[in-house]
């Protein structure tokens, strides 16, 4: 038996649904909420919100990413590999730019931007901009960016499956 992951109810064939861009796996009560998605199996035409195409690419990365022989592994998504800003980017800025030995007007000169946004990038006012970003790593030859390790998969630590989406939202009808 298998958790709803809206309301949390045990159901034997849940079935996927797509609700505001999430798919989640749900009970026959609860699929009125969401667009079912469609299987390979279960269609071989391609709809709005269907997992198959005509493409091949997007079955094998299913077939990578889904989990197979009952193990409990999160799919992967784009956000995974991506990088997050440094939470020390203030620091490095400030490190960099005092190390080159330019002031924050000179610096913000050879960055043709104001030496108001550097002061203010300088104690954390602001986060900068891609394309300033890019300006300050490669003017100071530093990196701003930090690999992110992926978001841990939470686990409730209770055997009953924990709280579900079900459990924190109140529906208004």
């Amino acid at each position: 038996m298998v958790q709803c992951e809206m309301c949390g109810a045990e159901t034997a064939t849940p079935k996927t649904i797509k609700v505001e861009g999430a798919e989640l796996d749900v009970c026959s009560e609860c699929t009125e909420f969401g667009t079912e998605v469609k299987t390979e199996s279960s269609s071989t035409t391609s709809t709005k919100y269907s997992t198959s195409s005509s493409g091949g690419s997007s079955g094998s990365s299913k077939a990578s990413g889904g989990s197979s022989g009952g193990s409990k592994r999160r799919r992967r998504d784009m956000f995974d590999e991506m990088q997050e800003l440094a939470s020390d980017y203030d620091d490095r800025i400030r490190n960099a730019r005092n190390q080159a030995g330019h002031s924050q007007e000179e610096l913000a000169d050879e960055l043709n931007e104001k030496a108001s946004l550097v002061r203010k990038l300088e104690r954390g006012d602001i986060l900068p901009s891609d394309d300033v970003r890019k300006k300050l790593e490669k003017n100071l030859g530093i990196s701003l960016l930090e690999a992110t390790d992926g978001d841990e998969e939470w686990d409730s630590g209770s055997e009953e499956g924990g709280l579900t989406l079900g459990d924190m939202v109140t529906r208004k009808d």
